[in-house]
């Protein structure tokens, strides 16, 4: 489950985040449909979903927090992005290996980050056409640079394109929560995840943020 950092003293600073234009629309509407939403909305005050605005820094944040615990994912991260004098395609493709190896990331990851900034490097993504393209065509595009799944296309559809009817079922956060919200913590299965969030379309990105929030109060960020 993706989330924001506890401390960034060592971080470079960042792009400025912008706030999606359906937020306050979709918190209505889910607390009007379901009884789990309108218990946990307002316990986040005006908190949202955030982005970034930059493509390749969110799918590279991503990629980085694979498989390992938030903490140690905003870690290694704030020491990865230390490395580039800016977060950029071409910047990444000068970082010797030992190096991002030293800032904690896999061997795996490094070839997944390096893959990464090749295809934006050379163009050969759609980073122009992706505002207008449909979310199935994004995440099939997506998933042909090494190292991103469907889970990762779909966390670029919700923080860094901002769509909000993003069900990410392959998300444990998102299954512990909906378990622990509304099955007392009895095991889920996708299928009974998909019949909980018939009631949050078509705002499932939104309900899912706030499921995120209820296991980890830090805001969700990539």
């Amino acid at each position: 489950m993706p989330s924001k950092a506890a401390s960034k003293s060592a971080a470079p600073k960042e792009a400025s985040l912008t706030l999606p234009d359906y937020w306050q629309e979709a918190c209505k509407h889910l607390m009007k449909k379901d009884r789990v939403m309108k218990r946990l909305i307002p316990q986040f005050g005006e908190a949202s979903l955030q982005s970034r605005g930059d493509a390749f820094t969110t799918l590279a944040r991503s990629i980085v927090g694979q498989q390992i615990s938030v903490k140690a994912a905003q870690t290694v991260w704030d020491r990865f992005a230390l490395l580039p004098s800016k977060m950029l395609p071409a910047q990444v493709l000068k970082l010797k290996v030992d190096d991002m190896r030293a800032a904690g990331l896999s061997q795996r990851k490094v070839e997944y980050l390096v893959d990464l900034a090749l295809h934006f490097d050379s163009g050969s993504v759609s980073l122009g056409n992706w505002h207008t393209m449909e979310d199935d065509a994004i995440i099939e595009e997506l998933v042909g640079i090494r190292g991103i799944g469907r889970w990762t296309a779909e966390m670029f559809l919700i923080f860094y394109l901002m769509r909000p009817n993003v069900l990410p079922l392959d998300d444990v956060g998102l299954i512990n929560g909906i378990s622990k919200s509304y099955f007392s913590g009895e095991p889920v299965s996708r299928s009974d995840a998909r019949e909980v969030a018939a009631a949050w379309a078509p705002y499932c990105s939104v309900a899912t943020w706030y499921i995120w929030r209820s296991l980890d109060p830090l805001p969700v960020e990539y």
